[in-house]
């Protein structure tokens, strides 16, 4: 018997080599053709999808459904590294996108390519699908359409052409975890999928409109408004998507439109939630601008203040939703002013984490411990303490501001970098979870599902670092950044500094030589232009130590005013 040597043995790795566990895996490759030393680059690429069994068992789907078409994908597999890389790493991260495509196997097409589309694309696309056209009764600037195609049919294509879009920066997303692809930045993949929910509402309200006002233009002005993560840029995979809705007039007509488009988005995308519009669930679906604002002047609490900081017109009469924007700014960058609101504020989270169940906290992403809410609250409260007397902090994604206090000098800037890291990790691992079934949550595996960690692991692009295997590496880093955000979080939001700073007026944090001059002689400084010129030297320059001790001026000059001589 002729015994080959070894390295002709081991040429084409097999199944065990390449960590498929599954028995049908060996016929599952032969069925592909994927046996020879021709396949073998195409074989160590599958190898690292985060689950090659996965990959594999879709694709031969992808096969079956593609038939005589198999040849043309196989051909472009083996030539084409990128699209080995987007589609691998798709197939075996998500069992959802597997099925997407084992559907209408053809979709593989819109994979061979690199370019993310832009929002211009991404709506087209969405219109293309019902068939809609600009409104005859739109306004100069409006995104407001009719569809062609109405009922059952206009969700079906809708969500066949939103998920086509949501693939397409999935794969991307995902790419870099099996080949040498560019990592996608996270405020990169935040901002696309707000944009698609953007693209995605549009389409739904041309349905709406072509449901509501089938004979002619509708006689409403409607402007849709995103809240929360998609206002912010900084959306889930997997969301609910909160809106408010202003209307000229706010008639029986706009309101059915609005439901209408509500109706139409949960069923072909996501939850449409307008839950945070005035008075909740209770109150007025559509409400007029003045309406909106008479509500937030009058009785708004301090909590609809901290969600109006992520407000963004989406969609519908743009020029509405600027003026809506408009009027409650102002009223946004007061609401610190509120008697009570810095500890409003630190009970509403204490509020949020005691939701979570205790066998959870440990394993919640965006509520319990050491999680998202708790960055988004200390940054949210830092914005609207500060940001009375500083423009630069009025920015609605939770980075950008952490950049902003930075920036500004209410947070060091190490700590900022810190924080930023440690929230993307978690968003990164939050849509990871997201993207396996395409389904909304937030929590990690048991830590006993080794399974499903390691998973989690290839997903999020965790490598061996010579003493821990990927696994213990995505223990030690959820363990590292979970601290790191439950210290910087109790460091930030339970300053003492914040209720001094918030129960000031505004002009105090912001005074001019004259004012200062006014001020210290009412404080009872017998010489306040000379006491002006010590406090102008201490608190020059654009140092971080310069600028919080210019922040801390106003609480300063009271305490020395108590003081026996206040010029010494």
């Amino acid at each position: 018997m002729t015994v080959k040597p070894p390295a002709a043995r081991s040429a084409v790795p097999g199944p065990g080599r390449l960590g498929l566990v599954e028995p049908t895996a060996a016929d599952e490759l032969r069925q592909l053709g994927w046996v020879d030393a021709e396949s073998i680059e195409l074989l160590w690429s599958l190898s690292r999808a985060a689950n090659a069994d996965l990959a594999l068992r879709t694709l031969v789907r992808i096969k079956d459904g593609l038939d005589d078409g198999w040849r043309e994908l196989d051909q472009a597999l083996r030539k084409d590294k990128s699209l080995r890389g987007r589609l691998f790493a798709l197939v075996g991260a998500s069992s959802a996108f597997g099925d997407h495509l084992a559907a209408d196997p053809i979709g593989w097409k819109l994979l061979d390519g690199t370019a993310l589309p832009t929002k211009d694309e991404a709506t087209a696309a969405l219109l293309e699908a019902v068939g809609a056209t600009l409104d005859e009764g739109a306004t100069e600037g409006s995104l407001t359409y009719r569809a062609t195609l109405t009922g059952p049919e206009a969700v079906v294509a809708l969500r066949k052409s939103y998920k086509d879009q949501l693939m397409l920066l999935a794969a991307a997303d995902l790419a870099a975890t099996v080949e040498n692809e560019p990592v996608v930045p996270y405020q990169t993949v935040g901002h696309q999928l707000s944009d698609l929910a953007d693209a995605a509402l549009t389409a739904a309200l041309a349905v709406a409109i072509a449901t509501v006002c089938p004979e002619g233009s509708c006689p409403i002005r409607l402007a849709v408004i995103a809240m929360g993560k998609c206002g912010a840029r900084e959306l889930n995979y997997v969301s609910d998507v909160d809106v408010v809705f202003v209307a000229e007039p706010a008639d029986a007509t706009a309101s059915r439109v609005a439901g209408e488009m509500m109706r139409i988005g949960t069923s072909a995308f996501f939850e449409v939630d307008a839950a945070l519009r005035p008075e909740g669930k209770r109150g007025e679906l559509v409400r007029s601008l003045e309406s909106h604002i008479t509500y937030y002047k009058r009785w708004a609490k301090t909590w609809e203040f901290q969600a109006l900081l992520k407000a963004r017109p989406m969609t519908g009469d743009m020029e509405l939703g600027r003026q809506y924007s408009e009027a409650m700014s102002p009223m946004v960058w007061i609401a610190s002013e509120r008697e009570d609101f810095v500890p409003e504020v630190q009970a509403m989270r204490r509020r949020v984490e005691e939701m979570v169940p205790p066998e959870l906290r440990e394993r919640e992403l965006k509520l319990g411990r050491g999680s998202l809410r708790d960055v988004e609250f200390a940054v949210q409260l830092l914005q609207l303490v500060h940001g009375r007397a500083d423009s630069s902090l009025h920015v609605q994604s939770t980075v950008d501001a952490l950049t902003a206090l930075a920036a500004g000098g209410y947070v060091g800037r190490d700590d900022a970098a810190n924080l930023t890291a440690s929230y993307e990790f978690l968003r990164l691992l939050e849509h990871r979870l997201q993207l396996q079934k395409l389904k909304r949550t937030h929590t990690l595996p048991p830590p006993d599902d080794e399974e499903a960690l390691r998973w989690l692991a290839r997903a999020a692009h965790m490598r061996p670092d010579g003493r821990l295997d990927s696994l213990g590496v995505l223990r030690a880093e959820i363990k590292r950044n979970s601290h790191r955000i439950r210290r910087l979080h109790a460091k930030l939001f339970y300053r003492p500094l914040l209720e001094s700073v918030a129960r000031m007026d505004k002009e105090a944090l912001v005074l001019g030589p004259e004012a200062a001059v006014r001020q210290l002689a009412a404080l009872g400084y017998t010489a306040p232009e000379h006491a002006l010129g010590h406090l102008t030297a201490l608190t020059s320059g654009a140092s971080r130590k310069g600028r919080i001790q210019a922040l801390l001026l106003p609480t300063l000059l009271e305490s020395l005013a108590d003081t026996p001589d206040p010029d010494a």
